[in-house]
């Protein structure tokens, strides 16, 4: 299709990237317990390049081991890390495709914190136990906050030493900054708490400390929750950011210095709507056993999700915020398949109109993610000004090579994602992959398939 807003390249600031279409930060347990790197990661990496994205956002990159979600995460916490991203950045630049890495702190949204963690309360804005899974956290002091504030400068130090093309602040569900950020979380009385001048503070330290550590012609976006919608499942927690807080932040954000806004939702992570689709109590009952010693009310939650008789509890607990969701906004081309059609209605582009509400009151380009996977839904998002790119990674880990396909004219894989999130519920224990069966032929394909980066390790150990 000549003149494809999809393939027309993306201009920022500091970087251009070829086309419209960038791989989501989603993560999964690649590396080494202490936070090394590994040639999985890298060939996990290379399969979206590959596949034509035009940037990819690296996983959840702790900017230090308290602030991990949990092991087995590459992290950049320490200078020894530079080589390994280097390794990274130039296997995806053999494919025209950027690296953006994602600078990150759990706070009290620790999963596993690991042993180098065993026995501290994780870090955050408050010292209230998150309500979901009953994590123990302790209110940050001024000092840790300022070590916190330089520990994300020295990250983006060394992420321009590894050569790669920018960074993210994953400022978005649930993590650290949206702990100082969301008025539903934040109970500070000090200069970083109250007002919403003071909970934006410890963000936009970040972004001028990076400035000033790595200049202005670095690359530097941010990860917001566009709304919190904080009471999802845990109903008595008090409402969170607003849209319009979001846009004044976002203002903000770009007078400080950043050169881009990376759109989301959801107070935390897994949420209703963050990432939208269903929840499988087949694989989480499996899975979330790794978590019960995390928090004080896990035991609570394993219990609904192994016994079937109150899993509708919990299903009308996770679905009902959905119903406050406004209508799409915009339909796509028309697709054939019934079942196929209805799931696009109801997960695709969820996030777009808070999207285009920040778009108009900003000068920096905006990126959009949620469940995207159709060309024409997609082109029209862009063309419409909603967005000026999108970012997925469910989608892309259905068909890795989406993007190539919407260069040869197709509108949707032949076997699309259904939205399912067995990737993500797998990956607390499992590697990261599609575990949707109905999409492969077989039990044993599929899992050909979640396991070929290792095989691809094999490999690359001996061509090298």
């Amino acid at each position: 299709m000549e003149n494809d807003i999809i393939f027309e390249p993306l201009r920022f600031r500091n970087l251009t990237v070829k086309n419209r279409i960038f791989r989501s930060s989603i993560s999964g347990r690649w590396d080494n317990y202490d936070g090394s790197g590994t040639q999985a990661r890298i060939n996990w990496e290379e399969k979206f390049a590959r596949g034509g994205v035009g940037a990819i956002i690296s996983s959840f990159v702790p900017v230090a081991i308290r602030g991990r979600i949990m092991p087995n995460y590459a992290t950049i916490n320490c200078d020894e890390r530079i080589p390994f991203w280097r390794k990274v950045g130039e296997r995806v630049h053999e494919y025209d495709c950027k690296f953006i890495l994602q600078l990150s702190h759990s706070g009290r949204q620790q999963d596993i914190g690991g042993v180098e963690n065993l026995g501290k309360k994780a870090l955050s804005s408050t010292s209230q136990t998150e309500p979901f899974h009953g994590f123990l956290c302790q209110a940050m002091t001024l000092t840790e906050i300022k070590e916190t504030i330089q520990y994300f400068a020295d990250g983006a130090r060394r992420a321009r030493e590894a050569g790669l093309d920018g960074v993210e602040l994953h400022s978005a569900n649930g993590y650290l900054f949206n702990q100082f950020l969301s008025s539903g979380i934040n109970d500070r009385q000090d200069e970083y708490g109250g007002s919403l001048e003071n909970r934006a503070r410890f963000l936009l330290d970040v972004i001028r400390a990076i400035r000033k550590e790595v200049g202005n012609d670095f690359h530097l976006q941010f990860k917001i929750s566009a709304v919190d919608y904080n009471n999802a499942v845990t109903f008595w927690e008090k409402p969170g950011n607003t849209i319009e807080d979001s846009i004044q932040v976002c203002q903000w954000a770009e007078e400080a210095g950043a050169d881009a806004v990376h759109v989301s939702t959801g107070s935390l992570f897994p949420h209703p709507l963050n990432p939208i689709g269903d929840f499988n109590f087949d694989v989480i009952t499996r899975t979330y056993d790794a978590m019960l010693s995390s928090g004080v009310e896990t035991t609570r939650n394993y219990i609904l999700f192994r016994k079937a008789f109150l899993h509708p509890i919990f299903n009308f607990l996770w679905n009902r915020v959905k119903k406050q969701l406004p209508p799409q906004a915009f339909s796509g081309d028309d697709v054939k398949d019934p079942k196929i059609k209805q799931l696009l209605i109801e997960n695709q582009g969820r996030n777009l109109l808070d999207s285009r509400e920040i778009k108009k009151h900003v000068n920096i380009p905006v990126l959009c993610t949620g469940g995207l996977q159709q060309a024409s839904y997609i082109r029209q998002a862009i063309n419409d000004h909603y967005c000026d790119g999108v970012t997925m990674a469910r989608t892309l880990i259905a068909n890795n090579d989406l993007v190539k396909s919407f260069q040869a004219g197709k509108d949707l894989a032949d076997k699309p994602c259904t939205y399912c999130n067995k990737c993500l519920l797998n990956v607390i224990e499992n590697p990261l992959g599609c575990y949707e069966q109905d999409r492969f032929n077989s039990y044993e394909e599929m899992m050909e398939e979640v396991m070929s980066v290792f095989h691809e390790t094999q490999l690359a150990n001996l061509s090298r």
